[in-house]
């Protein structure tokens, strides 16, 4: 069994990979991808949803971007679309291939060329929660970090079920970076969109504005939210679209 599993939606050409982030719920993965015309490829990264558990010392943004891009030449996919954990791993392997996509879309993106050492980082506070086995403080830390007045349904607890499986990511993530020069994506053809957030202290605005800077065909488009994709989903739905027409 493949470590990292994909379902495929529509059906045709443009073929864009879509490449969620850390302690995603299937549902939650599958939103960049709606509405885009083609065939779009949603990655089940290891530890989420039904693949199995990610093997010991498998949560490097390396490791994650080398299985992002075989499946990528598996499926002949010319776009692609990270959010946040997804970000870095394409970024980093366009580094590494810089002709590898003709567009790329990064959502959210947490990091650049600098780790993240904020010992009050949600990533931190959440591992410690998991070590615990704490539902209840995993549940907040979830919480504090949605807008308040939404009806998320079962999200919360199934991010929560999502997180338990993942301590050692959660552990493991913020010591790295996806580039140690933001010059290393230099060379990139792809046209790149950024969609990075306001408010969020786990994706802070000025790392989207710099992931965006660092491209040579890089845009930024901020939304006023620390959660794009439950409050202004509209918004990034029209950007997707735009940016995969080429608009």
């Amino acid at each position: 069994m493949s470590r990292v599993l994909r379902h495929a939606h529509g059906s045709g050409d443009p073929v864009t990979l879509v490449v969620p982030g850390l302690g995603t719920t299937p549902g939650e993965a599958r939103l960049p991808a709606s509405g885009l015309s083609g065939t779009r490829v949603v990655l089940t990264l290891p530890g989420h949803g039904d693949a199995p558990d990610a093997p010991s010392g498998y949560w490097r943004y390396e490791r994650v971007a080398d299985d992002v891009d075989a499946i990528a030449a598996e499926v002949g996919a010319t776009a692609a679309i990270g959010t946040s954990l997804g970000a870095a791993a394409l970024i980093n392997l366009v580094a590494r291939e810089p002709r590898r996509f003709e567009r790329l879309a990064l959502l959210i993106p947490a990091a650049l060329d600098r780790p993240r050492t904020d010992p009050d980082l949600p990533l931190l506070r959440q591992a410690a929660a998991v070590a615990r086995g704490d539902r209840d403080e995993l549940r907040e830390l979830v919480l504090e970090h949605l807008p308040a007045g939404i009806d998320l349904g079962d999200y919360v607890e199934t991010r929560i079920d999502a997180l338990l499986r993942l301590g050692d990511a959660l552990v493991a993530l913020p010591g790295q970076a996806p580039l140690t020069d933001p010059a290393q994506v230099a060379d990139v053809t792809a046209d790149v969109l950024v969609i990075a957030a306001t408010g969020d202290g786990q994706h802070p605005q000025e790392v989207g504005a710099a992931v965006a800077a660092a491209f040579p065909r890089g845009r930024l488009e901020v939304l006023p939210t620390p959660a794009p994709l439950i409050t202004h989903r509209p918004r990034v739905r029209a950007l997707l679209g735009e940016w995969l027409r080429g608009v």
